[in-house]
């Protein structure tokens, strides 16, 4: 390992948290709910189904074909090198994946949706839907939450990560990192030089359930449009239109107004920073932890590869660069 990268990686200890009692139960759904879309980089017509499951089941994904292979929603199950979204793989003996489940998750581990069982058909990917997070809260609210129960009828006590002492992940200009805090708290910072209408970009806010439905659920994913051609060149983005996704020119600004909130593209990063964030979780318990979680540039990779060497489940080679920072 190089100096610079072992620098970098010194401070990430697993021994930085601990699982905390919460005092409440692990929750599930309280009737089934489903939603339909175009997946954002196969641009197949996809169904993802979301059901309830016994408490300490977490939450899981099964893929339509692969009905026997449960893909758990575990940073263990991450891709670090996914392009442009989150995917998760099944790591018993190169099982299905399913592509694109950040939004979906964010959703989940904001409202308390503890334990879940997730039907996609269709193909491998979650429907990206309006490219924000705002139709996942609607149906998990119209399905409703309940007290979760375990195979024999008991119900479990829900436990939350809490860090204990800074730690943090740098890549470059690149960083995530994390500060004990008495509750959740998030600071992210973006920074697009060559697109002034993005430019450089902070939002800082608390979390829970209120907040994030009404400022950060909202928030729409975004490119630019200048790097469209390249990206589906690469076979990503097929199903990428100005229906569910920002667009923004370097020379023009934004093609297909309005923004819902002038930071937006910053908001949405911490959108994908729940869901990534929620891969922390186990047996049904909450995934982001108690902490005040500070990040600039970062993205899937550097997220998802936080967590890893936060929990002890390190399998990436330190000395190849990032791709995504």
């Amino acid at each position: 390992m190089s100096a610079a990268a072992s620098r970098a990686l010194k401070s990430v200890s697993s021994a930085a948290f601990s699982w905390k009692r919460t005092g409440r139960p692990q929750q599930t759904l309280a009737a089934a709910v489903s939603r339909s879309g175009v997946g954002l980089h196969s641009g197949a017509r996809v169904t993802a189904t979301l059901l309830p499951t016994h408490a300490g089941e977490g939450r899981y994904f099964l893929v339509e074909g692969e009905e026997e292979a449960r893909v758990a929603a575990e940073v263990g199950n991450a891709e670090p090198r996914s392009q442009l979204c989150t995917t998760l793989r099944r790591r018993e003996g190169g099982g299905p994946r399913v592509r694109t489940v950040e939004h979906l998750l964010s959703a989940m581990e904001a409202l308390g949706v503890d334990n879940c069982r997730v039907e996609v058909s269709g193909g491998d990917e979650i429907p990206l839907l309006d490219g924000s997070a705002q139709e996942w809260v609607e149906a998990i609210r119209s399905a409703g939450l309940c007290a979760a129960e375990d195979a024999s009828g008991q119900k479990l006590e829900k436990l939350a990560p809490q860090i204990h002492e800074p730690v943090y992940l740098q890549r470059d200009d690149c960083f995530v990192a994390a500060f004990p805090s008495s509750q959740i708290h998030i600071t992210y910072g973006i920074d697009f030089p060559k697109v002034p209408a993005i430019g450089c970009q902070w939002f800082s806010t608390f979390l829970d359930d209120n907040i994030y439905s009404s400022k950060i659920a909202p928030a729409r994913t975004f490119c630019i449009f200048e790097e469209i051609e390249k990206m589906r060149g690469a076979g990503l983005i097929k199903g990428g239109s100005l229906e569910n996704a920002m667009v923004c020119s370097m020379s023009g600004g934004w093609l297909n107004p309005p923004v819902r909130f002038e930071d937006e593209p910053c908001r949405h990063k911490i959108l994908d920073l729940v869901g990534d964030f929620s891969l922390l979780a186990q047996n049904g318990n909450q995934g982001f932890p108690i902490a005040h979680i500070i990040a600039y540039k970062a993205g899937h990779a550097l997220h998802t590869d936080f967590l890893r060497h936060l929990s002890g489940k390190s399998t990436v080679d330190q000395e190849e660069p990032a791709r995504e920072c």
